[in-house]
């Protein structure tokens, strides 16, 4: 495992080469700096995890190598801890504003130097890992809108499936990473389309029996795209699973009521309910009353009663226009009523 590297910045050699031994004894990769200059040419070469900075030092006092740190934008995530002598009341404040995401009061003790730098670097993960996380629901949303970016007809409907979905959770009182794999499994529903040819995907007029057939391979082949994918193997069964319907009559494997996973029957009525007021080259857009009547006169049929509810209390309570009103008509005609 990779060793977290901490560059210690500290004019007084002494307490340098003690705070160097403490934290090498604890597994932390160590590099040291003098002063605030010699510390950024050393940062040309390795980017430390964190930087423990002394504040009063020579040629370039620590506020000043802060600052310096902070307007690189590949160094600006470093967390940063300064060091200042006791009753430096003033440079605590000036460490705050700068925005500096600690502050430890020489002389310090071991405990002290330990317990700071791994509260730092722990946050410092977590932060990282939910950038990360961030980018790769971006990336997986860019990548889903691909596959209907060429219908000028379908644009904006993963994210309104998303909105629509989180919504549905959260008048289901969901919670923990089970809302995470509704997000993602919202965002990849039809990600399965991708293997389906564009004359067929995007055809004006009713599909034939076989292309019907085509079509339906997607839930199934967007499942197994991405059920390897470790970050992504809870939410195989919503994508395998969201043109179930309640009775048993749906598809790929005519599951019935609660043997439909709860992600899939939430993600089944969110993108019924978009599909049907979307204008389609072979139908017209329902209005939004249309097609919450027509979920209601489905419930206990193609949609689980429960999630009907829930649907039924955010309507009321307005939230499914508000989302249709963010996200605007995509035919660029004005949100119907």
């Amino acid at each position: 495992m990779t060793k977290d590297t901490i560059l210690i910045v500290e004019d007084n050699r002494d307490l340098c080469e003690a705070l160097q031994e403490i934290l090498s004894f604890d597994g932390y990769a160590v590099i040291t700096a003098s002063n605030g200059t010699d510390a950024l040419g050393k940062m040309q070469t390795v980017t430390p995890d964190l930087i423990v900075s002394d504040i009063a030092m020579p040629q370039m006092d620590g506020f000043a190598f802060f600052q310096a740190v902070r307007a690189r934008p590949d160094w600006m995530t470093i967390p940063f801890i300064f060091l200042t002598a006791r009753g430096e009341r003033e440079d605590i404040i000036r460490g705050k504003l700068l925005g500096a995401e600690d502050y430890l009061i020489k002389p310090l003790t071991q405990e002290e130097l330990l317990t700071a730098v791994r509260a730092r670097l722990d946050r410092s993960q977590q932060i990282r890992i939910a950038t990360l996380r961030q980018a790769y629901e971006t990336s997986l949303t860019v990548l889903a809108n691909a596959i209907d970016v060429r219908d000028v007809n379908t644009q904006g409907h993963v994210e309104r499936v998303v909105a629509y979905v989180m919504i549905l959770a959260t008048e289901l009182n969901l919670h923990g990473r089970l809302l995470d794999q509704l997000r993602l499994g919202a965002i990849l529903h039809d990600i399965g389309k991708i293997i389906i040819q564009e004359s067929t995907l995007f055809k004006s007029e009713s599909l034939s029996a076989t292309e019907m057939k085509e079509i339906r391979k997607h839930a199934s082949a967007g499942a197994e795209m991405i059920r390897d994918i470790e970050y992504l193997t809870a939410v195989a069964p919503f994508i395998r699973h969201h043109h179930e319907r309640w009775d048993g009559k749906g598809y790929p494997d005519g599951l019935s009521g609660e043997n439909i996973p709860l992600g899939a029957r939430i993600i089944a009525l969110a993108d019924s309910f978009d599909n049907m007021i979307l204008q389609k080259p072979y139908k017209a857009a329902a209005t939004m009353d249309q097609a919450y009547d027509e979920i209601l006169k489905n419930s206990g049929g193609r949609y689980d009663p429960t999630v009907v509810a829930a649907f039924q209390s955010a309507w009321q309570a307005g939230k499914i226009h508000a989302v249709r009103a963010e996200w605007g008509a995509t035919n660029n005609k004005a949100p119907q009523p």
